[in-house]
């Protein structure tokens, strides 16, 4: 069986979820997107992504109501 990766890297985000790396980054920056730095490199959790996917999915759900 495959092992998830735990972190994920600003490209890899970028590749899951079909977004510029560009946006990756300014999101990042931004304290949009939950990640950190280690040295000049983005790192990013698996699963705070998926968190923050699914409450982008709750707010977008919310405001069309």
């Amino acid at each position: 069986m495959a092992e998830m990766k735990e972190f994920w890297t600003a490209e890899e985000v970028s590749t899951y979820l079909r977004i510029p790396l560009s946006t990756i980054y300014k999101l990042a920056q931004d304290k949009v997107l939950p990640g950190f730095k280690v040295g000049k490199h983005w790192r990013f959790r698996r699963e705070k992504i998926l968190d923050w996917i699914k409450q982008r999915e709750i707010q977008s759900q919310t405001a069309a109501n």
